[in-house]
């Protein structure tokens, strides 16, 4: 395997990536879709380009068989508050969730944010994705019981199809 960041080059198809595993129909080859309660993308390159840039110590990291390959899964950190690290767009291939990216992602994003001086990993998942946040748990997270208001209002989220989306916290000492 290799994990890298990401450069400028590679957010058209990181981009292209997160679309595929929870947008549309593509979505629909893995487990991770959101396509059944939310439409339109779920970001763009551009967007990904705007973050990085106010974001400078963020990280995008890319997965790929071997260097140069095929963009496999991507997994985003960024500093929050008190030693915790946000990871978010923890993402893999639709047609290849079968082959434990996930976990590889995620377990190479704990060690960055670690080696960074992360304590704690937070993230964020909408409320009514029972199957991810058991895997999530499985990994040794746990809902800090805090929940967010999905921001119907941002695009940048997609276009809501229901009307009691939430986000709930979930959290993991590393």
């Amino acid at each position: 395997m290799h994990i890298s960041p990401a450069t400028a080059s590679d957010l058209p198809a990181i981009a292209a990536l997160v679309n595929s595993a929870y947008r549309g129909d593509s979505s629909r080859q893995g487990w991770t879709t959101e396509a059944d309660y939310l439409g339109g993308q779920r970001t763009d390159a551009q967007a990904l380009g705007h973050d990085l840039a106010t974001k400078p110590e963020s990280v995008l990291l890319t997965l790929r068989d071997e260097a140069g390959g095929p963009l496999l899964a991507c997994a985003w950190l960024e500093p929050a508050t008190d030693g915790a690290w946000y990871l978010g767009m923890l993402t893999v291939r639709p047609d290849l969730q079968d082959r434990k990216l996930g976990r590889t992602i995620l377990e190479t994003a704990e060690a960055h944010a670690r080696a960074l001086g992360a304590r704690r990993i937070i993230m964020t998942v909408v409320q009514i994705r029972d199957t991810l946040i058991a895997w999530y748990e499985r990994r040794g997270y746990a809902s800090t019981g805090e929940t967010r208001p999905f921001p119907y209002d941002d695009q940048r989220f997609g276009e809501p199809m229901r009307d009691d989306l939430a986000f709930i916290v979930l959290a993991k000492t590393i």
